[in-house]
């Protein structure tokens, strides 16, 4: 046996315990457990199992305290309990992470779903870590390489950089987290699947992720059909995962597949606790929530590596303005919008550029990589305005430079834009270069936007 497999069955070995604290059911409300016995032992947040008198177990987490009981959320149906039932306290949530979860498919308790054994790493970990002190935390990066043009030119991530994906049901999310996971500069790429469809974590696995994309990465799963409980854990433990690696000085490409639905599961739970709701249906503490997770990515400090994060957020009606979303916006370093009319025209990844931000920018681009983006932002904008106007037939060339510039190079630019194909950052910009020459008109002419690389095909 390994080193790595020696420590693994060292870390189990150690993890069992000879002796417990038990408690007893005195009453279920509501789907939530009253249990005596643990008020001076148990702690809010530790795990505790019920052993009901047919045999079956049930897992819960501790939510409430007090002098006579604490209160239990289940992380399945009660179902079979009864008054009397044993509860055994497991003590504080944590996950142990190792190399050897490259590769494999998990469950928020560090349990296998791919039907292979897995050890657990030889440090346990907490879910709800602090993130790294802010004054010692490395700049952000050097800009990564993506394989996709838009992200190469017009919303550059850098190392380290957090960004957020805002996007409804079916304009192509999956798909583009796949690409990311496939070719994206990392060392590591954590995947949280959060509360998704039971079929589609095989498919993301087979298909969308692939071989390819499966040997560097550690995929944690909760499927819808989960517990508040466990899908809310999801993203705890899939961040814990990607802070070892940071630690172990790898470079780290976390997605997590949606911050909405981790949102939504810290609802049911806070309700079950007791809170009222506060902000549009979710409670106060939903803003903390997720700000400590985000916070959470991002740069490392001395020797450690960087998490770069893409959060997803599903905005029904692309409401940008609902709670999840803006309190994403205020805290991340940039954000992409997928819209559903460019999707529905067939143009993927259906990313609208100008509504996306990258906060990278100014600093990740040269000032003649900056020209070239100020310059192909606005010709989409010009188009943007008038496309109304276009479309209708009302308007006559010649009324508008700035227009016909724009309508001259509008069909390249938006296939720009789709370009998927794995480059470098460099000949990406050349091929930009190429197209706003065409444009002709300010910040268009010979020799502006030319990226000094020598051997760079211009094209025709």
């Amino acid at each position: 046996m390994s080193q790595t497999g020696i420590a693994g069955m060292q870390a189990e070995i150690s993890a069992l315990s000879v002796a417990h604290a038990v408690g007893r059911v005195v009453a279920v409300q509501g789907g939530v457990l009253r249990v005596s016995g643990l008020s001076g032992t148990a702690r809010l947040g530790d795990r505790v199992r019920v052993a009901s008198r047919g045999g079956d177990t049930l897992t819960g987490e501790v939510l409430q305290l007090d002098a006579a009981a604490i209160l239990v959320l289940p992380d399945a149906a009660a179902e079979g309990v009864a008054l009397g039932d044993r509860v055994r306290l497991l003590g504080a949530p944590g996950i142990a992470p190792s190399d050897d979860w490259i590769g494999r498919v998990i469950d928020p308790f560090g349990a296998p779903l791919d039907g292979r054994p897995l050890l657990r790493g030889p440090r346990l970990r907490p879910l709800r870590a602090a993130p790294p002190d802010p004054a010692t935390r490395h700049p952000l990066g050097p800009r990564l390489e993506t394989g996709m043009a838009v992200f190469n030119t017009l919303l550059p991530v850098v190392r380290g950089q957090r960004i957020g994906l805002f996007a409804g049901s079916g304009v192509g999310k999956s798909m583009l987290l796949g690409h990311l996971g496939r070719h994206m500069q990392a060392d590591v790429v954590v995947v949280a699947l959060i509360g998704e469809r039971g079929r589609e974590l095989g498919e993301f696995v087979r298909e969308v992720l692939g071989p390819e994309g499966m040997r560097r990465a550690v995929i944690v799963a909760a499927t819808s059909d989960r517990s508040p409980l466990v899908r809310r854990r999801c993203a705890w433990t899939a961040m814990a995962v990607a802070e070892h690696f940071r630690e172990a000085g790898r470079q780290v490409l976390l997605l997590a597949d949606s911050i909405t639905r981790f949102a939504e599961a810290h609802r049911e739970v806070a309700t079950a606790a007791g809170e009222m709701p506060a902000l549009r249906g979710f409670p106060a503490s939903t803003s903390h929530a997720i700000m400590s997770l985000c916070e959470r990515a991002g740069p490392g400090a001395g020797e450690a590596g960087d998490i770069t994060a893409l959060f997803t957020v599903l905005v029904a009606g692309s409401d940008m303005n609902e709670p999840v979303a803006d309190i994403l916006r205020g805290v991340l370093d940039g954000h992409v919008v997928l819209d559903r009319e460019i999707a529905e025209r067939g143009r993927y990844p259906a990313i609208d550029a100008l509504r996306s931000v990258s906060r990278s920018l100014p600093r990740a681009a040269s000032e003649e990589e900056n020209a070239m983006i100020s310059r192909a932002r606005s010709l989409l904008g010009c188009h943007a305005r008038s496309e109304t106007m276009l479309r209708a037939g009302l308007y006559a060339e010649g009324s508008d430079p700035g227009l016909d510039q724009a309508i001259r190079v509008w069909p390249e630019l938006d296939a720009f834009l789709a370009a998927t194909e794995p480059g470098d950052i460099a000949n990406s910009f050349a091929r930009l270069s190429v197209i706003l020459r065409r444009a002709g008109g300010p910040g268009g002419g010979q020799g502006t936007g030319r990226v000094a690389r020598p051997g760079a095909v211009e094209g025709p």
